[in-house]
């Protein structure tokens, strides 16, 4: 059955293959975008775009009604520039403010859609260290972990509208297009690459198409609600991760950057990577979803080709 689906963030990389999956399988997708212009571009294969400033729900809301699905995944992007003070209050806005309005505004809906998805990040428990981390654990006490919370409370207020709500906790998604792999890969290839800061800490992986297909597993399914682990369940520690990247790259895991380098190159963002959690995703599987990747290696060498 057809579904009419709005995203968020649909330029991203998570967005971009998501907006794709569900237009080629007969949905309606609409995408909420800054820039109209822009986004045709990037993504083509998509009908239907809204002019979407967050902080003005005036000008958009009446395009929430009828929908069956928000998919909203749109935030600054945490490695676009080196944080400081100013920039680490927009992190927050951008997903503390724009969720918030988008939420209220279904109230104002004559049909509301039946689920809200938002995303959220393993960030939320902080450095996990050995626990087995279940959605039932508790907060983090960092910046990342403070973020995923307030996102993830602006959410939850969908069910003051009797909307099912979903917060898909992400892990480190695996795609040679953005993210950790890319890069990762550089250092590599000039026989330079090894894993970053210790290498003991879990690096909660999850291949590209599984997370799009996780998101439409959690449109489907009426039985997922609340916080969901995002991530592989066969997660490994960092210097696994670089060892087996080396590998299929046919290049040595020799060289580990400490994680005081890491904080004078990057700053405070290389908490993102020195950080691990040993994410559970029992609540993910036992709602039916089946991964397509659960081999760090051969996942590797089909990203990698």
């Amino acid at each position: 059955m057809t579904k009419k689906i709005i995203v968020t963030g649909a330029t991203g990389l998570i967005g971009k293959k998501l907006s794709r999956a569900l237009t080629d399988r007969g949905d309606e997708v609409t995408v909420f975008t800054r820039n109209t212009d822009s986004a045709k571009k990037t993504i083509p294969f998509v009908k239907s775009f809204v002019k979407w400033n967050y902080k003005n729900p005036d000008e958009w809301k009446n395009h929430l009604d009828g929908k069956d699905a928000i998919v909203h995944l749109a935030g600054i992007n945490l490695f676009s520039r080196r944080w400081n003070e100013n920039f680490k209050k927009k992190i927050v806005e951008s997903r503390e403010l724009s969720t918030r309005n988008l939420v209220q505004s279904l109230g104002d809906c004559k049909e509301k859609p039946e689920v809200f998805i938002s995303a959220s990040g393993v960030g939320y428990y902080g450095d996990g260290g050995e626990t087995k981390l279940t959605e039932d654990s508790s907060k983090g006490n960092d910046f990342l972990a403070d973020v995923c919370n307030v996102w993830e409370h602006e959410s939850r207020k969908a069910d003051d509208y009797g909307i099912r709500n979903v917060q898909v906790r992400t892990g480190i998604v695996l795609s040679p297009e953005d993210g950790a792999l890319k890069q990762m890969l550089l250092p590599f290839k000039l026989f330079i690459g090894g894993s970053l800061g210790s290498g003991k800490q879990w690096f909660p992986w999850i291949h590209i198409d599984d997370m799009v297909e996780i998101y439409i597993h959690a449109i489907d399914n009426k039985n997922i609600y609340g916080p969901v682990n995002a991530a592989n369940p066969n997660i490994v520690r960092m210097k696994e991760f670089a060892k087996t990247l080396g590998k299929v790259l046919k290049r040595p895991s020799l060289f580990p950057v400490p994680e005081f380098v890491l904080r004078i190159v990057v700053g405070e963002v290389a908490e993102t990577v020195v950080t691990g959690q040993r994410v559970n995703v029992d609540k993910l599987l036992i709602s039916g979803y089946e991964f397509e990747f659960v081999n760090l290696e051969e996942a590797l060498r089909g990203l990698l080709n």
